[in-house]
């Protein structure tokens, strides 16, 4: 693994150790315990919240930059919650790699 897929399995680590831990009072054992839709929310709140930053007049890098990992943040969140391996999400853009969107769209059709 390189160094950029490390930090995916270190946070994802941490999440599951924080999901399996239920007395930790961390930020992200709240959310466990409001549970998915408490989860999805922030998402869609993080999605706005990142939405508003790229579509200023005068964008700001850094603003999107933090929105973004925010967002990546709170989807790993989700993804930890329900059992899920970032990697799997990893695996899932390599195969889709190189196949047309309007072709791999069609696919799930």
């Amino acid at each position: 693994m390189n160094k950029k897929t490390d930090i995916l399995e270190r946070l994802s680590a941490l999440l599951i150790e924080r999901k399996n831990y239920a007395e930790d009072n961390s930020y992200t054992n709240q959310l466990y315990n409001a549970g998915n839709v408490k989860i999805l929310e922030k998402i869609k709140e993080e999605a706005s919240e990142l939405i508003e930053a790229g579509s200023i007049e005068k964008v700001i890098k850094k603003e999107i930059v933090h929105e973004a990992a925010d967002l990546w943040f709170h989807t790993m969140v989700l993804l930890a919650f329900n059992e899920i391996n970032p990697l799997e999400i990893l695996n899932e853009l390599e195969r889709r790699e190189g196949v047309s969107g309007i072709e791999e769209k069609s696919r799930r059709s």
